[in-house]
């Protein structure tokens, strides 16, 4: 039977019948956690009676959520991810050598087309926009996967996403996923997977390919994959840490919906509070003032999204009454944005610029909002006090809508500026 690409990715690694509905034991090729989730995966791991991981180059803790560590009790989580990670020889980054994980992965190359990979946090399904099963799991089932190797999966029924046309110069992958999440709607996608096809995907760089995986969650989804394709293999090809073997879907497979975007038609779009599918063209939200800007995350803290940034802000000066955070989201793009001056671009309009860490993007620290508060941020969630307050609120949105925004002090359209 013709197979989507996750059917055929799953196939790849189990000798169960990878049919849509169907839990199949599946082997994994990368696993790993954060400073948040991986205390409690590794008194999971103990409880179970596991005494060494099923191989230490699979396996990994990053450290990125609470980093620098802000407080006593984010410093303790750290310790105990630090001393175990140590102890079993697992890959271990952490502050200075890092930045947020669903960016590292990728640039490392410990994700890889055609590999099942599985992180103790709901954005694993990055991954997808190197053509990898990428899914998030509970600290138990994480640390199930580091004892064995293995982990159950239902196989998920699958949504075409064909994107047609040529998105304008104004229009990225954040863009293009707000426009869709606002299409399905939150639950629209719920344990499926969104599958990526068109004449637009040639066009969409790596970094808008992970932004669009990265907020397949944000329908619901499991995963969110693109048919590997000569930049995705070029990509992983260059930062390869093993060898792989890429997985493409069969012609004829099944799909359970088809929905198709002419992207020539999508305008810089946010995301309203408080969810990620109440999408609007950015132009009709004009009107709303902001007090904060982030720029950053594991959606949008990548090389393109600081030139984009960079390309507004220039010889411009951040609003009086607008903070702007920067946060890029790795050491290799902070670096390269310092050899390119983005770095004094932003600081030079007015910006603060932070060491790379996931910083206020689920609440964290760095940039926290305060009763009443307003952010446009290039995060993924804007659920109810995300990112602070229950009162505040957030809209997402690109960085070049986020740029822009904190120019003029309110929600705009970088065509406007």
């Amino acid at each position: 039977m013709p197979r989507t690409m996750a059917e055929a990715i799953i196939a790849s690694r189990t000798r169960d019948a990878a049919a849509p509905g169907s839990v199949c034991r599946v082997s994994v090729d990368f696993a790993f956690a954060n400073d948040i989730t991986a205390p409690p995966a590794i008194a999971e791991f103990k409880k179970m009676g596991a005494v060494k991981v099923f191989d230490p180059e699979r396996c990994a803790v990053i450290l990125d959520h609470f980093m620098p560590s802000k407080d006593i009790a984010s410093a303790e989580q750290a310790r105990i991810a630090r001393i175990f990670a140590r102890e079993q020889g697992l890959k271990f980054w952490e502050v200075g050598r890092a930045g947020v994980e669903h960016a590292f992965i990728p640039e490392t190359g410990n994700a890889l087309p055609g590999e099942i990979v599985i992180g103790a946090d709901s954005h694993t399904c990055t991954y997808g926009a190197l053509g990898a099963l990428g899914t998030g799991m509970g600290q138990t089932d994480l640390a199930a996967v580091w004892a064995l190797g293995e982990t159950w999966l239902r196989v998920p029924e699958t949504i075409k996403v064909v994107m047609n046309g040529h998105p304008s110069k104004w229009v990225g992958g954040k863009d293009l996923i707000i426009h869709l999440i606002g299409l399905t709607g939150v639950e629209g996608a719920r344990y499926m997977s969104l599958e990526f096809h068109g004449e637009a995907v040639g066009s969409l760089s790596m970094d808008d390919r992970f932004t669009m995986s990265n907020m397949a969650i944000e329908a619901g989804a499991k995963c969110g994959i693109f048919v590997p394709d000569a930049r995705t293999l070029a990509y992983a090809g260059a930062r390869k840490s093993r060898e792989y073997t890429p997985v493409y879907p069969d012609k004829g497979a099944r799909y359970f919906r088809t929905v198709e975007i002419d992207v020539s038609s999508v305008e810089p779009t946010v995301a309203l509070p408080h969810l990620p599918g109440n999408a609007r063209p950015a132009r009709d939200c004009s009107s709303m003032d902001i007090d904060q800007v982030f720029i950053g995350s594991c959606t949008n803290g990548r090389l393109s999204d600081m030139e984009a940034a960079a390309k507004i802000l220039e010889g411009r000066k951040v609003h009086d009454r607008v903070r702007l955070m920067v946060i890029p989201a790795s050491y290799e793009v902070y670096s390269e944005a310092l050899d390119r001056g983005f770095i004094r671009i932003f600081t030079d309009a007015g910006a603060s610029v932070c060491t790379p860490t996931c910083g206020p993007c689920m609440g964290g620290h760095l940039g926290i909002l305060a009763d009443g508060e307003r952010c446009v941020s290039t995060s993924n969630r804007n659920f109810v006090g995300r990112m602070g307050h229950k009162n505040s609120e957030i809209i997402l949105a690109s960085p070049l809508v986020a740029a822009s925004s904190a120019l003029t002090g309110r929600v705009t359209d970088p065509r406007d500026v």
